[in-house]
């Protein structure tokens, strides 16, 4: 369980974050915590992370122009390469426009193999 200080570092990130986006990074939370509802939410990097297992599963990020998701291992990449030739990615990123809907199937798809990677 995280410590009440981390909590409320989670709660001052959401908060600080402009409505519009904030939204958009509660939407991609709920995503993964569908797939991991056993996940721990903290906060890593002053960004929200969750954890399985005691391990990062994933990061989570606000942004003006989009929503991020990290890391992104070989092994997510591998399991949704179709899925991310649509969407901006770097070496250990996948950024999710603002201007389009989050796309659940993608995330759930990648948090599914993340969680495979840790748990195999």
């Amino acid at each position: 369980m995280p410590s009440q200080s981390r909590q409320d570092e989670v709660r001052a990130y959401y908060a600080a974050l402009p409505v519009a986006t904030r939204r958009r990074v509660r939407e991609l939370r709920e995503v993964v915590l569908a797939v991991a509802p056993d996940a721990e939410e903290t906060i890593s990097y002053r960004i929200p992370a969750f954890k399985v297992d005691g391990r990062v599963l994933v990061y989570c990020a606000g942004w003006k122009e989009h929503t991020s998701l990290y890391p992104l291992t070989a092994g997510m990449r591998a399991a949704c390469d179709r899925d991310l030739a649509k969407f901006e990615t770097s070496k250990g990123t996948v950024k999710f426009p603002a201007d389009k809907p989050l796309p659940r199937a993608v995330i759930k798809r990648l948090v599914k193999a993340r969680i495979g990677e840790i748990r195999g």
